[in-house]
């Protein structure tokens, strides 16, 4: 058994970041959010931070073809992402297209999906 892991003010700084956060971040954005509460905060300390949030089962990584991996809370509802061509930021698109089965070829048996949606976010709009 391993022994528990010291819950530090910037892990508790980056946890923060995600519970206020809607949607999945990339750790550069994790450091920016995070040094408002934390200043001096480092980009280590935040790769640290989300790799033992992540194997505590609390964070989980979205990975998008073409790009480094984001976090997001674990434990959310199936889902789907918008991705801004503008701010590169991704955002939570609840819900899922009816029957998305029908799209794959006769024969073929469907075990998952992922949608992206890509444009221009409200903010950059």
């Amino acid at each position: 058994m391993s022994a528990p892991r010291r819950d530090t003010r910037q892990r508790r700084a980056v946890r923060e970041v995600f519970e206020a956060s809607e949607r999945p971040l990339g750790p550069q954005e994790v450091l920016a959010l995070a040094a408002e509460r934390v200043p001096g905060l480092g980009i280590a300390t935040v790769y640290r931070s989300i790799r033992a949030l992540v194997d505590d089962g609390w964070l989980q990584p979205v990975r998008f073809p073409g790009e480094s991996p984001r976090y997001e809370r674990a434990g959310k509802h199936h889902h789907h992402h918008f991705h801004c061509r503008t701010c590169d930021g991704f955002f939570d698109v609840a819900g899922c297209p009816p029957d998305v089965t029908r799209l794959a070829p006769p024969g073929f048996v469907l075990e998952q999906h992922e949608i992206v949606l890509r444009g221009v976010c409200a903010a950059c709009g």
